[in-house]
């Protein structure tokens, strides 16, 4: 499901000037002492943690407008691999020194990402590339 507008330009406004968003993921951390809450944004230069403050929503990914981030937490270079995701207890990526749990229906996002860095001649064309 993709994040709302809001969550997205919230995003965008975080970025440093010049990135382009390719990707944005929810993720919860699973190596902190409490839960916290973060969005995962890939642009064409880099990996940005950013964390959140969570709300309750109606939205089966948990988050809404009201979701927005409010700090970059961490950057990474874009030669960062997210992948592979574990599944032993439900979807995890780790990276960064971190672990994060993460919807099974971002796999595919963190596939794509990946992909586009380390394996991009595997890629099938954008089938909507005026968007």
């Amino acid at each position: 499901m993709p994040v709302p507008a809001a969550v997205r330009a919230r995003c965008r406004a975080l970025l440093p000037p010049g990135e382009d968003l390719r990707y944005i993921l929810p993720a919860t951390s699973a190596s902190f002492p409490e839960t916290a809450s973060f969005l995962i944004a890939i642009t064409d230069r880099s990996i940005c943690v950013m964390s959140t403050l969570p709300t309750l929503s109606p939205l089966s990914t948990g988050f809404s407008d009201r979701n927005l981030p409010t700090a970059v937490y961490a950057t990474h270079s874009r030669r960062t691999r997210l992948g592979p995701v574990e599944f032993s207890a439900g979807a995890a990526i780790e990276f960064g020194g971190m672990v994060f749990k993460v919807d099974e229906e971002y796999v595919a996002v963190i596939c794509a990402a990946d992909t586009e860095v380390f394996a991009p001649e595997t890629l099938p064309p954008d089938p909507l590339p005026h968007l």
